[in-house]
Order: C-alpha cells, then sequence, then structure tokens
C-alpha cells in the first residue's frame, strides 16, 4: 500500500512549541527536506541573476535593439518575475498548495531556460550578424522577438512558482510531524549554464517530495478580505450613534475583543445586528458577507495600513532597476585591473551581492553592539527604521552615479570619441564599486526591514503574500523605471536633440537622468517620514497572534 504524504491541520501548527525542537533526531528530516527547497530557490536565484547581468548585452549585441528597449524589455521582464510570485503566493495560500505551485514553477522554468538557450544556438531564432558597418545591420523580425519575450515570459512564470512558496513551504518542514571571458566562451555556454542550474534546482527539489510536510489547510483570506468590504458597506448605517450597545462578532479566545478605532469604516462588517438572523443556535455565522469576526476586520485593517509604506519600497526599486543602464556605462570605462586580466561588465555587478550578503550577517553582530556602544545605551533597530536607511542610502547611490557618470563623460569629451561609443574611456570601472556598495547595503536593510514589517503586521494566514510583497515593490518599481525612461527618453529628445538615454553614451546625459532618479528618491524619503508617522508604531508579533478556533461563536463585547 503506498504510503500518504505527511498532513497538517494548520490548527495544530499553532501549538506554543518551539519551531526548531531540541531533538536533532526529530529535526533532521525537516533539515534535509529545507536542503532542497533551499537549493532549488536558490539554483533559480542564480540562474535569473546570470541572465539578467549579460541580457543588455545580448540584446544590444545579437537582436541589434537600441538602449531603452533593451531595457525596456529587461525592466518588464523583472516586473513580471517579481510580480507572479505573489499570485503564485495567493494560489499556493488558497487552492493550489506550496508543494504543486513550486513543482509547476521549477517545471515551467526549465523550460523557459532551455529555449532561452536554444535562441544562441538556432542562428533563425535571432537576425543575422552585422557585418563591418554597423548601419548594415537587420533588426529583428515580429515572430524573433515575440519569441524571445515568450521564453522571458517562461522564466518569470517560472519564479514565479519558485518564490512564491519557497520561504514558506521551508519554514513548514520544522513543525511537529503528525566579459570578454564571457564573449570567447559564448552565448550558447551563457545562456546554457542558466539552464543546467535551474535543471539542478528541480532535481534537488522534486528527490525530496516523500519527505516534504504539505499543509492541508487552505487559506482563504482573499474572500475574507472581500466579506469583510462587502458586510462594512452593508452594515454602513448601523454605528455608535445609532446603536445604544454595540455587539461585535468575534472568535473564541481571540486576541482581539473590540476592534481598533483605525479604520473605523470596516468596523461595521462586525456589528451584530440581528442575532437569530445571522448566527446560528452554536454561535457560527450563517451568512459571511453580512458578518465578519473582529479578527477578520483587524486581518484586513493590516493590509490596507501598509499599503502607503509599501509604495516606498516601490519607489526605492526604481534605483536597482537600472542595471542595463549600468552595464553600458560600465563596458565605456577601462574594467582593468592588471595589464592582463580585464573584468567582464556584468560581473562588477558581484560587489552589489557581496555588500548586500555581508550587510545581512554584520549588521546585527556589528553594527548594532557598535552603535550601542557609541550612543551609551542599547540600540534598537526596528523595522521601519530599516526601511528608512535603505531609502537613504539609495538617495546617495544615484548622487554618486551622476557624479561618476559627470566625471566619465568629461573624460569621454576632452577624449574627442564623443561620436564612438565604443572606445573605452581612460577612467577606471572600479570608482562603480563605490555605488554598488552603497545600493548593497541599503538594499539589504531596506529588505530586511520589509520582510520584519510585513510578517509582524501581516495575520499568519498570510505568511506566503507577506513573504512575496517584497517581490511585488520590485515589480511595481520595474514597472515605474520603464515609464520613467521611456518620458525622459521621449521628452529629451525633442528638437533633434540627443535623449539622454541614447545608445551612445558619449552623446546622452546619464548624469541628468541619474539626478533625476535622485530626486525621486529624495520626495520618497518625505513620504516615508510622512507615513511612518502616519502609521505609528508597528504591531508586536505577539500583539499579532490570534488563536484560531474552528468555531467561531456570536460573544458580546458591548461598548
Amino acid at each position: 500500500m503506498e504510503e500518504k504524504e505527511p498532513l497538517l491541520d494548520e490548527a495544530k501548527m499553532e501549538e506554543k512549541e518551539p519551531l526548531l525542537e531540541s531533538n536533532k533526531q526529530k529535526n533532521s528530516a525537516g533539515f534535509k527536506a529545507m536542503s532542497c527547497i533551499i537549493a532549488n530557490a536558490s539554483f533559480e536565484k542564480a540562474a535569473t541573476f546570470g541572465l539578467s547581468a549579460n541580457m543588455i548585452l545580448y540584446l544590444e549585441k545579437e537582436y541589434h535593439m537600441d538602449l531603452v528597449t533593451g531595457t525596456n524589455i529587461i525592466t518588464l521582464w523583472t516586473a513580471a518575475s517579481n510580480f507572479l510570485p505573489v499570485l503564485g503566493a495567493f494560489l499556493a495560500d488558497s487552492t493550489v498548495g506550496r508543494y504543486p505551485m513550486i513543482a509547476f514553477g521549477s517545471i515551467v522554468g526549465i523550460l523557459g531556460t532551455i529555449l532561452l538557450w536554444l535562441t544562441t544556438v538556432i542562428p533563425q531564432a535571432r537576425p543575422p550578424l552585422c557585418g563591418d558597418s554597423t548601419t548594415q545591420c537587420k533588426s529583428s523580425t515580429s515572430f524573433q522577438v515575440i519569441f524571445l519575450c515568450f521564453t522571458l515570459g517562461l522564466i518569470s512564470v517560472g519564479a514565479g512558482g519558485i518564490r512564491s512558496a519557497s520561504m514558506a513551504f521551508g519554514a513548514d518542514q520544522f513543525v511537529k510531524r503528525y566579459n570578454k571571458e564571457e564573449k570567447h566562451l559564448g552565448w550558447q555556454v551563457g545562456f546554457g549554464i542558466p539552464a543546467v542550474f535551474m535543471l539542478f534546482g528541480a532535481v534537488s527539489y522534486f528527490s525530496a517530495s516523500s519527505s516534504y510536510v504539505r499543509s492541508k489547510d487552505r487559506s482563504t483570506f482573499i474572500t475574507s478580505f472581500f466579506q469583510v468590504i462587502i458586510a462594512s458597506y452593508k452594515n454602513r448605517n448601523f454605528t455608535s450613534a445609532t446603536l445604544h450597545n454595540i455587539v461585535y462578532h468575534r472568535q473564541k479566545d481571540s486576541a482581539f475583543v473590540v476592534p481598533s478605532k483605525k479604520l473605523r469604516f470596516l468596523n461595521n462588517a462586525c456589528i451584530v445586528r440581528d442575532r437569530e438572523r445571522y448566527c446560528n443556535a452554536n454561535g457560527d455565522i450563517q451568512d459571511s458577507w453580512s458578518l465578519c469576526t473582529v479578527d477578520q476586520v483587524e486581518e484586513s485593517k493590516a493590509v490596507l495600513k501598509v499599503i502607503p509604506l509599501w509604495l516606498t519600497g516601490v519607489l526605492m526599486s526604481v534605483t536597482v532597476s537600472q542595471g542595463g543602464i549600468l552595464i553600458v556605462q560600465t563596458m565605456s570605462m577601462d574594467r582593468h585591473i592588471t595589464s592582463n586580466f580585464e573584468i567582464p561588465a556584468a560581473s562588477l555587478g558581484v560587489f552589489f551581492c557581496i555588500f548586500a550578503m555581508s550587510t545581512v550577517v554584520l549588521y546585527d553582530r556589528v553594527f548594532v553592539p557598535f552603535a550601542s556602544r557609541i550612543i551609551g545605551q542599547p540600540f534598537y533597530s526596528t523595522s521601519k527604521l530599516k526601511m528608512g536607511i535603505g531609502i537613504l542610502l539609495s538617495i546617495l547611490f544615484m548622487a554618486v552615479l551622476a557624479v561618476i557618470e559627470y566625471i566619465r563623460r568629461g573624460i569621454a569629451i576632452r577624449q574627442g570619441i564623443a561620436d564612438n561609443p565604443e572606445v573605452i574611456v581612460n577612467m577606471s570601472a572600479l570608482w562603480l564599486i563605490l555605488p554598488y556598495c552603497l545600493i548593497g547595503i541599503g538594499e539589504a536593510i531596506n529588505t530586511v526591514g520589509q520582510y520584519e514589517f510585513f510578517y509582524s503586521e501581516f495575520p499568519k494566514s498570510m505568511s506566503s503574500i507577506a513573504s512575496t510583497l517584497r517581490d511585488l515593490s520590485v515589480s511595481g518599481g520595474g514597472l515605474v523605471a520603464t515609464f520613467m525612461l521611456n518620458i525622459i527618453d521621449q521628452v529629451t529628445r525633442r528638437g533633434g536633440k540627443p535623449s539622454w538615454i541614447s545608445s551612445n553614451i558619449n552623446q546622452g546625459h546619464y548624469d541628468y537622468f541619474y539626478l533625476v532618479i535622485a530626486g525621486m528618491c529624495v520626495v520618497n524619503m518625505l513620504y516615508y517620514f510622512l507615513c511612518s508617522w502616519a502609521y505609528g508604531p508597528c504591531q508586536s508579533a505577539a500583539a499579532m497572534k490570534v488563536s484560531r478556533e474552528e468555531d467561531g461563536i456570536c460573544h458580546g463585547s458591548y461598548v
């Protein structure tokens, strides 16, 4: 007889026991299962990062696209890759389940990377090579562009499936059971490696299928959210001004006795107007679209309250959506470390990863103790403080980039190569390490702050969604970046002048473009201060913990 997979009741998962038990033997299976999940997610990230780092060069050199068109494709692809995990999280938590969602994403991701690799192998999949004169280059056909976008779309769908539930599914496993060098190797190898990474990740994930703990219950937050909206509208005429004794419907042993005073228009959803009509003999709600619990109302409020602060993450993500332009800037600078070694342009972005990872590791272990000694008292780093620090560093990132580009462009003009962007400017590309350092540190601190903020403010039933909201902000940032890129390009090219974002970097004004984004970041900082003040203190994880019982009872909380 075939052994059934372990199923868990999420109500039992709420028991007051440590997430990681001290018994190593009991945890060994969980660690083994989670290692496969981490490997799958890591291979997907490595594959996507490897592709995105070189994509702008591939589109310009092989598909003969201009900088604006190529950047638009990349930012839209990035936006899709960061939006689809949110959609996947909704589906994983409500209907599909986390294991099937990750499995689906793994298969589709492999298909997408293989098809993209085939565009480097099949000559008909891309335009023919240019001759000696770039004016002789043929542009891509509609079919070639559509096929390319289709492969990128499959990769985005795969990323959506894998990223949407990997973090939450990994946590489930610990619950008690019941360059030039690049050019020489060729695009075939460069795009073939990410396909192999995706394959390795999928094999790792499926190899532990029999060991995974899979949650039986499904979250119904989306339905619950709309029930609160509709019920509050139906009860809009029943308020404290019209009722002398208001009775709020709450669950047994709920942490919320009465709804909070913020967003009070939603409190009408949990007012018990007629107990006999809306509750049965056992106290269960009969019409969930006319009466909701206090818990449902507070969970819906939690989502609406974080939206203004979440938008600050969207605007900050505009700064990290400039990867394609940064690659072009790097290509025009001297990338030699020694006379015989030259850093590939796309590889310079590894400094972003180094500083980001170092910040995550050293922040609590080095910075916080150091700050505590400086101020002479314990330094408490809240989630909102981390988000604010990240936004501040994003301003410095764009400002430093603008200064470096201003200097680089001036040197190019003095060298007399304004009309020839292929000639290397006599300025070291290592100057770009400084802005990579700033955005790496800022992105790491801001990301950690956002994750902490969403997890503390959101109900547990939205764990997958909370883990993907950061991706959603990056997706929104990509769309905003695309909009700004096209608007600035159209406005600055009027009158026959070169666009600020010209494919010829020496004739454009990338420094002006960076300053515009820096100005937007300053506005974002002021907006963040306002939203943070209006939001008030964050809810602690303990305050948000609610005992979820299967039976809801019509208790009366009189005000």
